[in-house]
């Protein structure tokens, strides 16, 4: 794997996720959860789309799994994205 695959950047395009959560209650605790996690500076929530999806902001380089585990926890699953074209 490489360092882009495997983490979130920090920058201006974050990384998006897709997710089993449908209803907003649900997102909006996933977005909170994810915020405890130090570095992480925005969760922008998508709930226009299905299946929906969330964008991570970060200040410093998080591994995805983290992100991955902390939505767990709350009950659902995070699928990251592909990598942003260049």
């Amino acid at each position: 794997m490489s360092i882009l695959t495997d983490n979130v950047i920090p920058g201006n395009h974050g990384k998006i996720f897709g997710t089993n959560a449908i209803e907003d209650i649900d997102l909006i605790e996933i977005k909170s959860s994810l915020l405890e996690l130090d570095g992480i500076k925005e969760v922008l929530l998508n709930t226009e789309i299905f299946p929906r999806e969330f964008t991570v902001h970060t200040s410093k380089m998080i591994p995805i799994s983290d992100i991955e585990n902390r939505v767990k926890l709350v009950g659902f699953h995070a699928i990251p994205k592909e990598i942003f074209e260049l």
